[in-house]
């Protein structure tokens, strides 16, 4: 059903919001605590792996590629490929391309060994996340995700931040110790606030940088700061990007984006302004629409939105009241 069917539908906040995606994996932080464990687990021979290198992991046609831990394990550390370390991310939920209750471990390398070697088969490729996003399946998805973050984290927190001694790596990858002064530290995440920002005569305002004849279009976003509450966030950001003075908001939902640590907090938001003052640096573009308007944009190819796989998408559709029909190739 769509706005033009049930006009109540469109940018509902009292009972409306985001679907709640339920979890694809068992994260275990009760049974990573002990020590050893992720070791214990990968020369047991019933772990599977996945592989990140540089930010990409290895992906075979339509999901990531999932090898044999114990031997992929001991194939990597022999190759001569650089530091490789071993996270635990937990026990599938349901099952796809892994049956359920398969343990899944992640193996991070320096640097990436080809196809066809180290157990590694050929026909697998290296790929980014938003290289192959659109045809992994939920699980795979979450895996990739939760890989992504953690493996980012552990790249660019190697050393001690009070005293600067290299730490050490504890609870299946998921605290860094440090062993001159014995404190712990913690993967951070990054909250971020995403809105919709609806006008007095129900358009939407999207914005977009870059030149001033781009065709992209999305919702404004903007990192929350130390402080500050979320709905603070969301009225600085959007005074900020676009001269625009938020009234009222609703949170919506989430998604994680883990490039490199972000966790999106979705927003829709009124306001009583009309027009719209980009700060010319974050955003350089700010245009409203109507239902109509948007819809009819996207289908000449007069703009581009948001791909389906974000929370933009999400935000944008709740606030059209259905499904924004894309152009076809």
């Amino acid at each position: 059903m769509s706005y033009t069917e049930s006009p109540a539908l469109a940018n509902h906040l009292m009972e409306t919001v985001l679907p709640i995606r339920p979890a694809m994996v068992d994260r275990g932080s009760g049974i990573r605590m002990k020590p050893g464990m992720v070791e214990e687990l990968v020369a047991s021979g019933s772990a599977k792996a996945m592989v990140i290198s540089q930010r990409k992991a290895l992906v075979s046609g339509d999901g990531l590629w999932f090898g044999d831990a114990a031997p992929l394990w001991n194939a990597l550390t022999a190759s001569g490929g650089g530091a490789v370390s071993a996270i635990y991310l937990g026990t599938t939920l349901t099952s796809s391309s892994l049956p359920e209750g398969t343990s899944v471990v992640l193996f991070t390398v320096a640097e990436p060994p080809a196809p066809g070697t180290v157990t590694v088969p050929l026909g697998t490729e290296w790929a980014g996340f938003r290289d192959v996003a659109a045809r992994l399946d939920a699980n795979d998805t979450a895996l990739f995700i939760e890989a992504s973050a953690i493996s980012n984290w552990h790249a660019t927190h190697t050393h001690c931040p009070q005293c600067g001694t290299p730490t050490e790596i504890e609870a299946g990858g998921w605290v860094r110790r440090c062993p001159k002064d014995n404190s712990e530290h913690y993967p951070r995440t990054d909250p971020a606030i995403i809105v919709t920002v609806v006008g007095p005569d129900g358009r939407l305002l999207l914005g977009g940088g870059g030149p001033l004849d781009a065709r992209n279009y999305s919702t404004l976003a903007g990192f929350v700061e130390p402080g500050e509450s979320l709905e603070q966030a969301v009225v600085r950001e959007i005074g900020e990007e676009v001269g625009v003075r938020v009234t009222a908001c609703q949170y919506l939902g989430s998604q994680s984006w883990p490039f490199p640590a972000s966790l999106m907090l979705g927003f829709t938001a009124t306001t009583d302004d009309t027009v719209a003052r980009p700060d010319g640096v974050e955003v350089t573009r700010a245009r409203w629409f109507s239902r109509e308007e948007m819809q009819e944009a996207v289908l000449s190819g007069e703009i581009t939105i948001s791909t389906r796989l974000s929370i933009a998408r999400s935000l944008i559709e709740h606030w059209y009241g259905g499904v924004i029909e894309d152009l076809q190739p």
